[in-house]
């Protein structure tokens, strides 16, 4: 009997390969011998390096890098088995979860760091960058992230930026010749799961800058400076970028990632179910087991479970989802894959037990359904 295990985090509680392994136990109490693949899973976001890393016997990469206010951080990728890949979480050098509540401020937080953390993966030889760019603290564009790779944003006076989107309305020129030609070679894959662009309305600014410590009128000013920069680009590389789709994901990192790099954006979990091999692996699978913190209704629009339970249904493979919380709206879930949704708590109890006994949960939850299972197959 083959068991495909493909969880994402249980956020707080456990990090996907850790569900998977409490998955395992719990199969185990019952089905000694069964075959348990086990395929950690990620959405392009947090676990992403984690996830691909485990499915490919890479390796993980610490280093110091520029931090999101300019103070220096470690950060970390993977490099994937065959050497040639690398992934990187953007949030990682960064993130917002890297600055204090009060101290968020968009208009001068850099996506530098994470320029670094590609140059550094350029350095290993890689050929294809993967990039997941889901929790940033900033809105500067792309612009650091650009610096860290040798291309030069000056104002009127001919002096390089400073860091930050408050002062792209300062821009005048933008010279590419320090753009390391290493990366022209490079693939990059962008894990993106958002469609706003740039500017306007729905843009990084308006949608996503509150979020990261923005005001009203700092909103303003960061939308009319993305306007501005993207006015520029135009008139230098001929691009357009201020409507694409995802440009503004990431304080408007999609944007600089398109324009000066030819960089695609994904959905995240596509990428993740094609680098771990995903369908193969649950093609001849007699069940999967998958699961994370909360599904809801929400989990139909794209979302890991619900791409993972796409494959299963193409097999005709049973698929059961674990959680901790069941929400509202799940029934087109058993119409697009999705056998059976459980959730994993014994009872009443406070969040902080909950996230504390997510694992032993888990593996109690999965052993009382193969008992069901094991009902059967007598």
């Amino acid at each position: 009997m083959k068991f495909v295990l493909a969880p994402d985090s249980f956020k707080e509680s456990m990090s996907a390969r850790t569900a998977a392994l409490a998955m395992e136990k719990g199969i185990r109490k019952v089905f000694s011998n069964a075959e348990c693949l086990i395929v950690p899973m990620a959405d392009g976001g947090e676990g992403t390096v984690e996830s691909l890393v485990s499915a490919n016997e890479g390796e993980i990469i610490k280093l110091e890098v520029t931090g999101p206010l300019g103070n220096k951080v470690i950060a970390e990728y993977g490099l994937l088995g065959d050497g040639k890949t690398a992934v990187i979480e953007m949030a990682s050098a960064s993130g917002l979860h890297l600055i204090s509540k009060e101290k968020r401020n968009p208009l001068i937080t850099s996506t530098y760091g994470t320029g670094e953390l590609i140059k550094h993966a350029i350095e290993r030889g890689v050929d294809r960058i993967i990039l997941g760019i889901g929790g940033s603290a900033t809105n500067d564009g792309g612009v650091g992230m650009l610096q860290a790779l040798g291309v030069s944003f000056k104002d009127k006076e001919g002096k390089e930026l400073q860091r930050g989107g408050g002062v792209l309305n300062q821009l005048a020129t933008i010279d590419l010749t320090g753009l390391d030609e290493r990366i022209k070679k490079v693939k990059i894959d962008v894990a993106c799961d958002v469609n706003n662009p740039l500017t306007g309305k729905f843009g990084a600014s308006r949608i996503f800058g509150p979020q990261k410590g923005a005001t009203p009128e700092m909103v303003k000013q960061l939308d009319e400076n993305l306007a501005h920069y993207a006015k520029i680009v135009k008139q230098v590389i001929g691009k357009d970028i201020s409507q694409i789709e995802g440009s503004g994901a990431a304080g408007g990192l999609g944007a600089g990632l398109i324009a000066f790099l030819n960089a695609e954006l994904k959905k995240g979990i596509d990428l993740v179910i094609e680098l771990t091999s995903l369908e193969s692996k649950i093609a001849d699978a007699d069940y999967v087991f998958t699961g994370e913190g909360s599904i809801d209704g929400q989990t139909l629009f794209g979302k890991t479970l619900y791409g993972i339970a796409s494959i299963a249904k193409k097999y005709s493979i049973p698929v059961f989802a674990f959680t901790g919380k069941v929400g509202e709206g799940i029934e087109p879930l058993y119409e697009n894959g999705f056998t059976s949704i459980i959730s994993i708590l014994k009872g009443v109890t406070s969040l902080e037990e909950a996230l504390c006994s997510g694992e032993e949960n888990l593996a109690f939850a999965v052993e009382n359904v193969c008992r069901v299972l094991q009902l059967n197959r007598m």
